[in-house]
């Protein structure tokens, strides 16, 4: 660490900004022991600048800011700019002990409850798509896309090789200068890091190679949408086994799958205000753009909130350690800690309350039979009614936090109130 001068002590907040402190290199070993100072009102700061004015901490208290050193990765120097450490941290009090407001101790504590009560562990991987600004029009998936971009792609995955975080995939998508990047499952407090890391090494990258990138749900109102599909397998938390594939049921689903299935479908639309984060985030959630259609459980359809993904026998391949869930209506505005702990906690819901197994809708069932599944909200300030009024979901966050991130999310409406949904969609890609 001879040539980084400073290490980055960050967490992500509910504008799903990446937002910290920064020491000396030097004092390392301290940090990692004793933290750097925060703010609890740093909590409710808006993803466009401004603090949500209604929120419940004032201008009171102190909080710590304490690395986990597991997630220490190193962003490499370029363009006039040094090379810094950076890690995630905890939000915790003074003494050392959980901040109930916290946005990654709410998933662990998720993840803890539902091998408690479940016995089941959570497998996870989030896919990120992005566009990248300035490049000449190509075809979707095409090759000269791929090319067109480089050195940029061959050099974010050897970055997010280098920091460890396992790139499985790099690919030119459908939409106009649109990319999508891929990394390997993991235990699913990794995979939830690994996704606010991956965003700032790309946006990083970006910068220091002279392009401009962005995450926004959508850039233009009539365009395609960049979303982040959330990957989710069981496995028994004392044997590892997985536990979702039953080759004799619907979608080869199994009847613990379905349970967990059940209870995202139940309580989404309450939460899709947490994955969907954005004032233009459900600009995308609409039919006929391959990203979350209604609220239905399907076999291989891209436009079902839940998809049971495909598997493969090539090369010898286990279909039962392959099958997993993929929840479609996520984007990079939200807090993946968040976003993994209300999936988590929705899921246990359905483990646990004697929900009814849903139906699973197979690969080639028509639009005239999807017509009538629920739709999700139409908008951000729906959704957030969905949340205030959902006793259950609303159970599963501390109160200063519910209504912390309710009063973030709705002083962002306010700021973008009277936007034509094309000055929409740029103002949150300019932060985004």
């Amino acid at each position: 660490m001879t040539d980084i001068p400073l290490i980055f002590v960050a967490t992500c907040d509910l504008a799903g900004q990446t937002r910290g402190r920064a020491v000396p290199a030097a004092d390392q070993a301290k940090v990692l022991h004793t933290g750097v100072g925060w703010v609890p009102a740093d909590l409710a700061i808006t993803s466009f600048g401004p603090i949500a004015e209604e929120n419940v901490f004032g201008s009171t208290g102190d909080l710590r800011l304490l690395p986990d050193a597991s997630t220490g990765i190193d962003v490499p120097a370029g363009d006039g700019r040094p090379g810094v450490r950076l890690y995630l941290a905890d939000q915790v009090l003074p003494d050392g002990s959980p901040w109930p407001c916290c946005p990654r101790t709410f998933a662990r504590t998720a993840l803890a409850e539902l091998r408690r009560r479940a016995g089941l562990e959570v497998v996870a991987s989030f896919e990120h798509e992005f566009v990248v600004d300035g490049l000449e029009a190509s075809p979707p998936f095409s090759f000269t896309r791929f090319r067109d971009v480089e050195p940029f792609g061959s050099r974010l995955v050897g970055l997010l090789a280098e920091a460890g975080l396992a790139p499985e995939t790099w690919l030119p998508e459908y939409g106009d200068g649109q990319f999508e990047i891929t990394l390997r499952p993991d235990d699913a407090m990794t995979a939830a890091d690994r996704a606010v890391l991956l965003r700032e090494l790309v946006r990083d990258l970006a910068r220091r190679t002279g392009r401009r990138v962005t995450f926004a749900p959508l850039l233009d109102p009539a365009g395609t949408g960049n979303g982040v599909h959330v990957h989710l397998s069981l496995r028994d938390a004392e044997t590892g086994e997985p536990v979702l594939y039953d080759p004799a049921r619907p979608g080869r689903l199994s009847e613990i799958g379905g349970r967990f299935a059940a209870g995202v479908l139940a309580h989404a639309r309450a939460v899709t205000a947490v994955t969907a984060a954005s004032p233009a985030s459900f600009l995308r959630l609409t039919p006929h753009r391959w990203s979350a259609g209604g609220v239905f459980l399907a076999e291989r359809n891209r436009e079902a909130l839940l998809r049971i993904c495909p598997t493969t026998s090539l090369g010898g391949g286990d279909p039962a350690r392959q099958l997993n869930l993929e929840y479609r209506a996520a984007d990079a505005t939200a807090n993946p800690w968040l976003v993994l702990g209300v999936l988590v906690r929705a899921g246990l819901q359905g483990l646990t309350a004697g929900y009814d197994q849903p139906t699973v809708w197979p690969e080639d069932c028509s639009e005239d039979d999807l017509a009538g599944v629920p739709p999700l909200p139409g908008s951000l300030g729906e959704a957030l009614d969905e949340l205030a009024k959902d006793d259950v979901v609303r159970g599963w966050f501390d109160d200063d936090l519910l209504r912390t991130y309710l009063d973030v999310k709705r002083a962002e409406l306010t700021l973008v109130d009277g936007l034509t949904p094309e000055e929409l969609c740029r103002r949150v890609a300019d932060v985004h």
